[in-house]
């Protein structure tokens, strides 16, 4: 008899974990040994539950999908099919490396696919070319240009936003806030992952709470103690951190200031 797969259901939204666990019952080479709603969660029953396949979400708030390997470490990850709402630049990303991974909304016979696909990796033996194949995605998502667009996951929802309508990402009172010329989003993530997700130019961190995108500003000033204060073009003020004061004065010295 074949011993059936042991498949870890990771996702933040219950409504999804119940849908891939239920597609799942359905598969007689997989059984479900467990579920996780937070990527910290995750990383506790990969590394005790030991499962042969992940289903990972890569938008979670906290820890993301990412994060989730980057705590486990790749080369102790089991075989990973990345669940994701992701921009193109990632989805590219995950095929250069070939990673197995499911686009939200995903039919029945796509989701077949993905799961027999990695059922096929387990039992074909655990190579070092798979813990290679994540560690290159992650260093090609920490280094890569901005995305045109980014998926905001907002009520549930995955929201495409233009990266070039984004003025500037704030944490206030524990909530991520994205603001575009039009709106304001609360976001369920960290500033933390949605800075790794735009990984660069035009958006810079100026602050422990702050990411502005660069285009957007109008004016630098020096403000109190070496911080400065930058205005953008709808006249809002943030101010730099201690520890992104060198990254303001890049700023000024690439534009010969």
């Amino acid at each position: 008899m074949t011993v059936r797969c042991r498949v870890l259901v990771v996702d933040d939204e219950a409504p999804a974990r119940r849908l891939a666990s239920s597609l799942l019952l359905r598969m007689e080479d997989v059984e479900v040994i467990g579920d996780a709603a937070s990527g910290q969660t995750a990383v506790e029953a990969i590394r005790h539950l030991r499962p042969d396949i992940v289903l990972l979400d890569v938008q979670m708030p906290g820890l993301d999908g990412f994060d989730v390997i980057g705590a486990v470490g790749a080369a102790n990850m089991p075989v990973v099919v990345f669940v994701t709402a992701y921009e193109r630049y990632a989805i590219k990303a995950f095929d250069v490396h070939a990673v197995d991974y499911l686009v939200k909304p995903f039919d029945d016979e796509r989701f077949r696919t993905a799961i027999e696909r990695a059922v096929t990796r387990v039992r074909g033996g655990r190579s070092p070319e798979l813990s290679a194949r994540l560690d290159a995605l992650l260093e090609q998502l920490a280094r890569g240009r901005a995305p045109d667009h980014i998926a905001l996951k907002v009520d549930g929802r995955h929201l495409m936003i233009g990266a070039d309508d984004i003025e500037h990402i704030e944490v206030s009172d524990k909530v991520l806030l994205v603001h575009t010329g039009e709106q304001v989003y609360q976001v369920r993530e960290t500033l933390n992952a949605i800075e790794r997700r735009l990984h660069g130019p035009p958006f810079v961190r100026i602050h422990r709470s702050v990411i502005v995108n660069i285009g957007r500003v109008k004016e630098i000033q020096p403000w109190f103690q070496g911080d400065y204060v930058l205005i953008l073009h709808n006249g809002k003020r943030l101010i730099s951190g201690r520890a992104y004061r060198d990254v303001v004065r890049k700023l000024l010295a690439r534009s010969g200031v």
